[in-house]
């Protein structure tokens, strides 16, 4: 960027899930310690409390569905670079939506290197060298090549969600009546994609195993169907997003799927065991933290799509073949300090 540039905040657009946005967070961070920069952040609106407290971002946009429309769109993008003309346009997404923002924009645009083509031919041909290409750089760190000229390592990048004392104190007073001892496990049985989530049967069998060991547990996340609903320790739909990352910094361990939380946990930096299925650490889009597991099966139809979108024609093997029992023995394992 130009020392004129550099002086006024970037705008970084992201939209996505929330844990696409989690993900930026920690790059975000590292571009401000490095740099100094800082960032107007525009995503969706149901995101930006995962900004909050963010040192790095000087200001938000939230785009609402009336936005993302093609006529709210077209107009929006004029908005923006209207509003912010001068300012370097950051592309952390690489979609139309972001190409026709950049194609309006009136300053410079960087963007990430995403892998697409190479993400594609993978999933069709298997071929080892699209693996190394892949694996060589996780998400993150493909974000962070937008502005640096080398990827930084994946433990600079790790998400940061930044918690005010109030927000920890009151998760804490919340847990008080489930979690009298430690070690104190969160759980997160729900996905975007049924093809994500494990079963619910092994979720119960999850929860009678750290029963038996004297493990206390609680489960988050939103769904129609709670996992144990009326339970005491199913507080499913009970709480908001900043709430949800308030509850995962208490916990000791989070054990979930490929999912949104997984990179909020990794944001309070909570370890994690992570199952994963139709997706795969290849994609790039998995928990880097020095002690967060991935637990995936080695089938050859592995990965099956980028986002688990798809319908599994073998009866979802990938997830079915993971057992309570190894889900248990990876907590266990996680849990050694706590269980001596």
């Amino acid at each position: 960027m130009d020392s004129r540039a550099a002086e006024q905040p970037a705008v970084a657009f992201r939209l996505g899930h929330m844990g696409d946005v989690a993900l930026a967070t920690g790059v975000l961070a590292h571009w401000h310690e490095t740099a100094g920069t800082s960032f107007i952040f525009v995503t969706r609106e149901a995101n930006l409390p995962l900004l909050e407290n963010h040192p790095a971002v000087a200001g938000t946009v939230g785009l609402s569905k009336a936005d993302l429309t093609d006529a709210g769109w077209f107009r929006r993008t004029g908005e923006l670079a209207r509003q912010y003309a001068g300012n370097v346009l950051v592309d952390l997404h690489g979609t139309l939506r972001s190409r026709l923002l950049a194609l309006r924009w009136h300053g410079e645009v960087r963007r990430y290197p995403k892998f697409s083509l190479t993400r594609r031919l993978f999933e069709r041909t298997r071929a080892e060298r699209f693996r190394r290409r892949l694996e060589a750089l996780n998400v993150p760190q493909r974000y962070a090549l937008a502005l640096d000229e080398t990827a930084p390592p994946r433990e600079a990048l790790l998400p940061r969600i930044y918690l005010t004392e109030t927000e920890k104190s009151d998760a804490a007073r919340r847990l008080a009546p489930i979690a009298k001892n430690r070690p104190l496990v969160a759980l997160h049985p729900y996905a975007t994609h049924p093809a994500k989530q494990w079963p619910a049967e092994n979720w119960l069998r999850l929860c009678a195993l750290l029963d038996a060991a004297d493990v206390n547990w609680f489960v988050v996340g939103r769904s129609e169907n709670p996992l144990r609903k009326g339970h005491d320790r199913d507080l499913t739909n009970a709480t908001n997003l900043r709430e949800t990352c308030g509850l995962l910094h208490e916990a000791d361990l989070l054990v979930t799927g490929d999912s949104g939380p997984m990179h909020l946990a990794c944001g309070v930096s909570t370890p994690v065991v992570a199952i994963f299925g139709p997706t795969a650490k290849v994609w790039g889009f998995y928990p880097a933290g020095p002690e967060d597991v991935v637990l995936e099966r080695e089938l050859p139809c592995r990965p099956c799509s980028l986002h688990g979108a798809r319908q599994c024609p073998r009866g979802f093997e990938c997830m079915t073949q993971t057992t309570p029992e190894s889900v248990f023995d990876a907590v266990h394992a996680s849990l050694g300090k706590y269980l001596r």
